[in-house]
């Protein structure tokens, strides 16, 4: 250990900002379990292998673990560690005899599988890591938005209609609609790849409602574009918050990837026990290949590379609209505009 420690200081940057224990952490427990898998004299009954491996699998990942703890360590350092412990290895035994070739491959089968065993639990520990970090972060971030966002409204309605800083206030008020949509999409996305589900209050509620309010909502902050095509009442189990999302995210996409100054048209409809919502917006067709990507999380299109964002916002469109067991896709073509297509059963199962 101490030769490796001398040869991790010098090749290994990251090693440079640890104390020798700290350095050393489970690579001692992991030489102690090579010198069982190297003995002649332990009888190696499938349960006692069974052991070795799971015993040798927790060390290797113990020393992951510890190493994503550690903000220098890179998983390209992780790998050069056990390298170097390797070559050391093979250095200091062959100092006192040539090695059999049997215990060569057990020296390399055993660092392999340590290197395969530490950096999937250090990718894994790194990944909890940043998860945490950044449902704190956009937690956090909630409330100061929260008072800005309704200073903003309250600024707005105490000014008179033709005041210079009117349209300041409603640009104001995208930014930050947008942001907390940004906030809202990351901590989503956070939560699904944990492994976990939105949370979804199911009840009865009429789609044409609120359809019409948030089309009222989002044309006090981008103008009169939007045109609502709904002749019926249309009611369905749903979760008024989330297709609330939905319909938000499809709108305002069709109005920043859109033609600029064209309609925008959601039609709601019902046929049969089926309802369709479809959102339209002239302007460049999607391109097949972009089409294909749409609702890949953190995937985005050439031509929404300028715009700001996560690449969430189709991914939890289609996660919400598969919840409520409906499909989305979308239709793009020359001269036709886009169109982004939700059907929804009439009554969904709820779930929890």
């Amino acid at each position: 250990m101490q030769r490796w420690e001398e040869r991790a200081r010098d090749e290994v940057g990251a090693s440079m900002h640890q104390d020798s224990l700290m350095l050393q952490n489970s690579l001692p427990q992991y030489l102690e379990q090579l010198v069982d898998e190297l003995s002649t004299k332990i009888e190696r009954t499938p349960a006692r292998i069974k052991t070795d491996k799971l015993e040798s699998t927790r060390i290797g990942k113990l020393h992951g673990h510890e190493r994503a703890g550690f903000a220098d360590y890179s998983m390209t350092q992780l790998i050069f560690e056990y390298h170097i412990l390797r070559q050391v290895i093979f250095q200091i035994l062959e100092e006192e005899a040539t090695l059999e070739v049997r215990e060569r491959d057990i020296i390399i089968d055993s660092i392999e599988q340590a290197v395969n065993d530490a950096a999937t639990q250090f990718s894994q520990t790194l990944r909890d890591i940043q998860e945490l970090f950044m449902v704190t972060l956009t937690h956090d971030l909630r409330n100061p938005l929260h008072v800005i966002k309704m200073g903003t409204h309250l600024t707005l309605r105490r000014l008179d209609q033709g005041d210079s800083h009117v349209n300041i206030a409603v640009t104001m008020l995208k930014a930050i609609e947008r942001l907390n949509s940004m906030i809202q999409n990351l901590l989503d996305a956070s939560r699904l790849r944990a492994g976990q589900s939105l949370k979804f209050e199911f009840e009865e509620c009429s789609l044409d409602s609120l359809l019409l309010e948030v089309v009222e909502d989002l044309s006090f902050a981008y103008g009169d574009r939007f045109v609502v095509v709904s002749n019926a009442a249309i009611k369905s189990n749903c979760s008024r918050k989330q297709m609330q999302r939905v319909i938000e995210n499809l709108a305002i996409n069709a109005v920043k990837y859109g033609a600029a100054n064209t309609p925008i048209t959601l039609t709601l409809e019902q046929i049969g026990t089926q309802i369709s919502l479809i959102i339209h917006n002239e302007g460049n067709p999607i391109s097949s290949d972009a089409q294909s990507i749409l609702f890949q999380q953190f995937r985005r299109t050439t031509s929404a590379e300028d715009q700001t964002g996560w690449g969430l916002g189709l991914f939890l469109a289609k996660s919400i609209i598969e919840a409520h067991q409906g499909t989305i896709e979308v239709e793009s073509a020359e001269y036709k505009g886009t169109s982004f297509i939700v059907k929804l059963p009439k009554l969904a199962i709820q779930k929890s």
